[in-house]
This record gives C-alpha cells, structure tokens and sequence, in this order.
C-alpha cells in the first residue's frame, strides 16, 4: 500500500548536460550534428540493400534491419533533448519518461539480439557454406527476426510495468539526458527491491546469453578459420568478419563503459558522457564501419548514387524541356 504522503508526480526534470547555460549552443549543435549523420547514414545502408538485388542474402537482411533499429533507438532520446534545449527547458512528463524508457530497452535489446543472429549468420556462412542458403533460408531469418522483437519487446514491457508500481514523492532530478531505467528507481520514495532484483538479473540474462552465443560462433569459426589450407581462404573469411567484430566491440564496451561509470556514487556526469557513446555514437558509427570495410555496400552505394543522380538528371531536363 502507498503511504499518503507520497503523491502522483507528472513530469521529472532531465538534467543531464544542463548545468552550464554557455554550453548550451554548442551542445545542440554536436547532438543534431550527430543525429543527423546517424540517420543519414544509416538510411544509406537501408537504401542500399533495399536497391540492390546483389544484397538481398541473409547478411544484409540483418544489416538492414540493425539500421533500422539504430535509428529508432537514437530516435528515442536525442530529438527530445535537442528540443529541450531549443526551448529552454528540461522537463518531461511522467507518461513520456515511461514511454521512452519502454522504447529504448526495445531497441536497445533488439540491437543486441540481431549482433548475435549476425554472428550465427557468420557462422553458418562459414563453417557450413555448402548448406549456407539452405539452413539461412527465408523462413528461418524472418522467424530469427521475430523472435528477437518478441523477446525486446517482452523485456521492455516488463522492466515499464514495474516502474509504473513505483512511487514517487518529490519531483525528480535524473543526471542524465533521457530518462535512464536504472536512474528513475534510485529516486523511488517506495519500495525497489523488486525493481533491482528484476533489472539486474533480466539485464544479466539477456546480456549474457547474445553474449555467449556471439563468442560461442566467433570460437567455432575461428576453428574453422584455422582448418582453412589456403591463406587466402583465411583472409577472405576473416574479411567478411571484420565488420561485424567490430560493431560487436564497439557495442559491449560502450555498455560497459555505462556500467563501470554508473557504479560510483560520484561520478553522474561521466555516467552521462558514457551514456552519449552508447546511445549516439555507436549507432552513428555503424554504418561507416560496416561501408568502409566492406566492397559489397561500397559498391551498391555507388550504383545507388549514380541512379539517383541518373533520375534527377532526367526529371531537370523533362522540365527543361518545351
């Protein structure tokens, strides 16, 4: 039962990057720069797979939808802070904080889920690439997809549903920029042990097990590597790797990075800027690692931007013309 004192809050205050006002102008102006390269880039990727009959293999059906959900999840915080402040302001409402905290485990998770059905994808394609196109079959990449919605989604609805039982009794200060799951419990007046039982060993479980499975397919394929007599066998299998190693790495150490900068009582601005790796700049890199490693997108990016500059050219010369 909820102790009468405590009141129905409807707005908390996001704080993160607001303490100094002369800042202010140069911070929007990184944070839109930023967004905006990542939505850019990664609806290249998007375009490029999608126009490109080359791409359309099980590989770049993931890539695909791992752009999608990048930009969805960068979506989920920087415009609302860009917002704030444009205008001044460092308030959001009780429904909205509950609302971007849901879709920014979604995606977040989801990111995670699809790093790892990429790595079984690696895998398969190559310790078994005779049977490559029968065992990532359609059917078998959609179901991989769905699952990994599923699994986000049933998380993110859990980790909501119990923030909604929580109380709160004075407004809330949250030192970061969006509002942060682990942030809004700590300034719960009821009671959180719950919350913290249920937050860390759901978060434990689903970072452990994608994390497992991606170096459980990193160590059956470097077996297979190793079993290769051509050299430049290796090389080609370790190439069509590389990317996906590095977004892998570039993800689990930002989040780490978050986890070890959250752990100090003292340290809730250096938890932000750890925050900004993990939310903007690895969806942001993404599609350059993927783009400048890999001739397959460098090329469909080519023939994308020749066929566009191709129609444009002909649409200015129909309206050119008498």
């Amino acid at each position: 039962m909820v102790p009468e004192n405590y009141s129905r809050i409807t707005e908390f205050l996001l704080v993160g990057f607001y303490e100094e006002p002369e800042w202010q102008p140069l911070i929007f102006e990184l944070f839109l720069s930023m967004y905006l390269i990542t939505m850019f880039g990664n609806l290249l990727i998007i375009l490029a797979v999608s126009s490109d009959s080359q791409l359309h293999t099980p590989m770049y059906f993931f890539l695909c939808n791992l752009s999608l959900v990048d930009i969805c999840f960068t979506s989920t915080t920087i415009p609302k802070m860009l917002v704030n402040i444009q205008t001044q302001s460092q308030i959001i409402t009780y429904e909205g904080c509950i609302t971007q905290m849901y879709f920014f485990q979604l995606f977040g998770v989801l990111d995670d889920f699809l790093l790892t059905v990429m790595a079984y994808d690696r895998f398969v394609a190559i310790c078994h690439p005779l049977h490559y196109t029968v065992i990532m079959n359609p059917w078998l990449c959609g179901l991989l997809l769905l699952v990994s919605w599923i699994m986000s989604a049933l998380y993110s609805l859990l980790q909501s549903l119990m923030v909604l039982r929580l109380s709160f009794c004075t407004v809330l200060k949250i030192p970061h920029f969006f509002c942060e799951l682990n942030q809004v419990i700590k300034f719960a007046c009821s009671d959180t042990f719950l919350n913290n039982v249920m937050m860390y060993f759901a978060t434990g479980l689903l970072a452990a097990l994608p994390l497992t499975g991606i170096l459980y397919s990193y160590f059956k394929i470097v077996s297979c590597i190793r079993g290769m007599s051509s050299a430049q066998g290796k090389y080609k299998a370790f190439s069509t790797c590389a990317s996906h190693i590095s977004v892998v790495s570039l993800f689990y150490c930002t989040i780490l990075g978050v986890y070890l900068s959250s752990a100090s009582p003292y340290s809730t601005h250096s938890s932000a800027v750890a925050s900004v790796m993990y939310t903007v700049v690895t969806p942001m890199l993404n599609p350059f690692i993927y783009s400048l490693r890999n001739k397959d997108i460098k090329g469909a990016l080519k023939r994308f931007c020749a066929m566009a500059a191709i129609k444009g050219t002909t649409v200015l010369g129909m309206k050119n013309s008498p």
